[in-house]
């Protein structure tokens, strides 16, 4: 793990500004009738033209067979993470988990949204919201002296107080000099336990959580789905932990 200087924040913050701008024109384009085949070619475009790469494409983890083959991860309903874009056509109830990575002259960020496709059930909707509001409890907890077990206590309360569940073994993770780095942000944790976070450290904070069980199961394509089939949600921001506290890297 290294922590990021003043430089590195600088480039960052282009990358980041990108990656906003990009994941907010694909939001806009998430309706019925559209494919998720062009989210991908949209949000390639929209990078390119910004003189930035997307950090997926190509991109092969040590956990991977092979390298990732498009510019965004578009997950479906039960679907939580890493889903491929297809020719699926979006429609009115589809929950759609956007995942994009931006590399800016080698430095990477990362974050992700949940839209609803039209109306979406009540218990739907409760989710998405209290996923993305885990999510701001996180980054407020990401400040100098408190540990990495703030920020997973302060995301796994407001999940699980809203009645749903974190979904095991999916995790956050470091990021700035390539899309994966240590350490490793998990959304549970016990407050005062694990790394302490020091100025100058970037993670990408993410949680997942699933309206029935906690469990995933992996699919063939790589992607990975609720064991029990129920809707899923994921919201994640690049965050720069600062002297003076976290700073979104990746807000619009």
């Amino acid at each position: 793990m290294r922590l990021k200087t003043k430089k590195d924040i600088a480039a960052l913050r282009v990358s980041g500004r990108i990656l906003a701008e990009t994941l907010h024109s694909l939001a806009k384009e998430c309706k019925r009738g559209v494919s998720l085949e062009y989210l991908d070619d949209l949000a390639r475009e929209r990078i390119r033209v910004q003189g930035a790469k997307p950090a997926f494409l190509g991109y092969q983890p040590a956990w991977a067979d092979e390298p990732y083959p498009a510019a965004i991860c578009a997950s479906l309903n039960e679907q939580i993470v890493h889903g491929l874009p297809s020719a699926y056509v979006m429609r009115d109830g589809d929950v759609v988990k956007l995942d994009l990575g931006v590399d800016y002259r080698g430095y990477f960020t990362d974050a992700a949204i949940t839209v609803a496709v039209g109306k979406i059930p009540a218990r739907s909707a409760r989710l998405i919201v209290a996923t993305k509001k885990a999510l701001m409890a996180g980054i407020r907890a990401a400040r100098p002296g408190n540990r990495l077990g703030d920020v997973g206590y302060a995301i796994a309360r407001a999940i699980e107080g809203a009645g749903f569940r974190i979904v095991n073994g999916l995790t956050g993770h470091g990021v700035g000099f390539a899309p994966h780095e240590d350490p490793e942000v998990l959304n549970y944790g016990e407050r005062g336990t694990g790394l302490e976070i020091k100025p100058g450290l970037v993670i990408a904070i993410e949680p997942m959580a699933s309206a029935g069980t906690p469990e995933a199961r992996e699919n063939p394509d790589g992607s990975f789905s609720t064991a029990d089939g129920s809707v899923a949600a994921h919201f994640e921001h690049t965050v720069y932990v600062g002297e003076k506290g976290p700073e979104i890297l990746t807000s619009a």
